[in-house]
Formats: C-alpha cells, sequence, structure tokens
C-alpha cells in the first residue's frame, strides 16, 4: 500500500517536472545582494534627515495646495453674475484663483511640514516605525491646524 502511493507521488512530480520542461521555462534563479554604493548611502542619509524630509514635504503640499486653490478658485461664481459682463466675471474668477490659490498653498504647506516633522521626530525618538509615529504625527498636526484658527 506504501509503494502504491510513493510511486504515484513519484509519477506526479516526473509530469510536472516534464511540463516545465515542455515549455521551455527555466527555474527562476535567486538574484545575489548588491550592496549600496557611497552614492546611495549619502542619498539616504540626507533623505532621512528631519529637516531635509519635513522641507520636501512642506513644498510638495504647497505646490499641491496651489493647484486645488487653483481649481476650487475657478469654481466660484460670483453673487450678482447677471449682471456682470464676460470680462468682469474673468477678472473675478481670476482674482478669487490666486486667494483661493495662495491660502491653499500656505495652509497645505504648513500641514506637510508639521506633519512631516512629528512624523520623522516621533520615529526617530521612538526608533520604531509604525502606525503609531502616523497616529501622533496626525494628532500633533490636527492640534496645530486648529491652534492656527484663533
Amino acid at each position: 500500500m506504501a509503494s502504491n502511493e510513493n510511486s504515484g507521488s513519484e509519477s506526479n512530480s516526473g509530469a510536472a517536472s516534464s511540463s516545465t520542461s515542455k515549455d521551455g521555462e527555466t527555474p527562476t534563479q535567486i538574484q545575489p545582494f548588491r550592496m549600496p554604493t557611497v552614492e546611495e548611502v549619502r542619498a539616504q542619509d540626507v533623505w532621512n534627515n528631519c529637516v531635509v524630509r519635513s522641507v520636501a514635504s512642506g513644498v510638495m503640499g504647497g505646490g499641491l495646495g496651489l493647484f486645488m486653490g487653483m481649481f476650487l478658485g475657478a469654481l466660484d461664481n460670483p453673487i450678482m453674475q447677471d449682471e456682470m459682463t464676460g470680462r468682469q466675471q474673468f477678472i473675478y474668477t481670476a482674482k478669487q484663483m490666486g486667494r483661493r490659490s495662495w491660502s491653499s498653498c500656505k495652509t497645505f504647506a504648513i500641514m506637510g511640514l508639521v506633519f512631516s516633522a512629528a512624523e520623522c521626530v516621533t520615529e526617530k525618538a521612538r526608533a520604531k516605525h509604525d502606525i503609531t509615529n502616523t497616529v501622533v504625527a496626525g494628532c500633533v498636526t490636527g492640534g496645530t491646524m486648529s491652534a492656527k484658527g484663533d
């Protein structure tokens, strides 16, 4: 009975190996581990700096806020739209886009800077990279943004 089971498993494994050779597939080889170069290590050290990471996040947040403000400012309709000429509506919309984009730019830049700085500092202080750092950074950012409104 045991010899029957072994012969069945051998025939199955032989069929599996013959099917891979028929398809022409070669088994995947594990690539050797490549050590990072000196330049890669230096670049990683730069991006691990909390100040660099925070400033980059603030700049990217400001850019996002700029475009969102322009988009949302373009959607504003003037109150007296029926009484305004096309040129007046265009000027009003352009001014609204400028105001909204600058306001959103500042807000998103501050949010990005504060969130990234809080997350980085929390991560370095705890010496862990987990979701708790993100939660703490979110709380700090929310508190900062609400305190700024007063």
